[in-house]
């Protein structure tokens, strides 16, 4: 099991990117979170088997249709507090 945060840049507000992570996330069985940051950028908690995270890493960096993602930044993270994947208020 791997967890990771990750820090996502480019056009990724706006183009319905939390949305499309969450489903993403939710449909390869990945716990945690996704939200808007006010700096422009999304950040997101992603915990699930270590191949699993890496297919949803990789998936964003393309993301939805009208993104345009130009960064991504990763680290290691502690596991969500529970299961499941929410999309939270912009921080």
């Amino acid at each position: 099991m791997a967890a990771k945060r990750l820090v996502i840049g480019g056009r990724v507000q706006g183009v319905g990117y939390r949305q499309w992570l969450a489903a993403t996330a939710r449909r390869l069985g990945v716990d945690g979170w996704v939200r808007n940051r006010s700096d422009g950028t999304v950040e997101a908690l992603v915990y699930a088997e270590t191949d699993v995270v890496e297919e949803l890493v990789r998936a964003c960096r393309k993301g939805p249709m009208l993104a345009q993602v130009t960064l991504i930044e990763e680290s290691l993270a502690e596991p969500p507090d529970g299961p499941g994947f929410q999309v939270r208020p912009t921080a």
